[in-house]
């Protein structure tokens, strides 16, 4: 299984999830220029987190037309796996992989701080092997994270299992209060339909280094790793 890490001008959080993922976990893991139109064979696609140019007009909205994201999206269209983090995720559903959008946060300000995440979806390989009613401990760090679609589409999410994550409390309860950003029905995460693309606001690669004190996020990959290696 082969890696790719997308890098943008304005992305941060490549090298965190480069060393994830091949100091950590000891998979194979290539850079992919923004201006690259070659994805150099990988299976797996990550778009990281970041303020790509910017976040100039509408974050993700200029990154989405990147050279790059021509590949991004014809290897989706054939089934391969994306998987975008916060400004990665705002990346997919400018690019259209992922339906509904991200707007400001309710409070209109940046947070950055550590959130909790319970899992929903049983059949995305992002969640199909975590502990279900468990709260994950994951930081964010984000200006623009509160989930927002059409309330047909976040019917939508709930009936095809496409919700990845809803924030919740330490003790797991998905409530109003744990909500950090205003997202519709507390959504952190969801996959499309064919469940190859998925998209999270939450930092899973800044908790998986036994260093930081917590591995929560180094579950949410290993998660995706027992499904995709054979």
């Amino acid at each position: 299984m082969k890696f790719g890490v997308v890098v943008f001008p304005g992305s941060n959080c490549d090298e965190d999830l480069v060393y994830t993922m091949k100091e950590i976990l000891h998979q194979d893991v290539v850079k992919l220029w923004h201006k690259d139109t070659d994805i150099q064979g990988v299976d797996f696609v990550f778009i990281p987190g970041g303020f790509s140019y910017g976040d100039y007009l509408r974050s993700g909205a200029i990154a989405r037309f990147s050279p790059i994201m021509d590949e991004v999206i014809k290897h989706a269209n054939k089934g391969g796996y994306v998987m975008g983090i916060c400004n990665g995720f705002q990346i997919l559903t400018e690019a259209k992989l992922l339906p509904g959008a991200l707007l400001h946060n309710a409070s209109r300000k940046f947070i950055s701080k550590n959130i909790h995440l319970t899992p929903v979806s049983k059949s995305a390989i992002v969640t199909s092997n975590l502990e279900r009613d468990r709260a994950y401990k994951v930081p964010i760090a984000h200006g623009e994270g509160n989930f927002y679609g059409p309330a047909d589409l976040i019917k939508e999410l709930q009936d095809n299992d496409q919700i990845l994550f809803r924030y919740c409390d330490a003790e797991g309860k998905v409530t109003e209060e744990s909500n950090p950003n205003g997202s519709l029905d507390n959504i952190a995460g969801i996959t499309n339909k064919t469940k190859n693309v998925f998209g999270m606001m939450p930092h899973p690669e800044r908790c998986a280094d036994f260093e930081l004190g917590n591995t929560d996020g180094r579950e949410i990959f290993e998660s995706i790793l027992s499904s995709v290696i054979a």
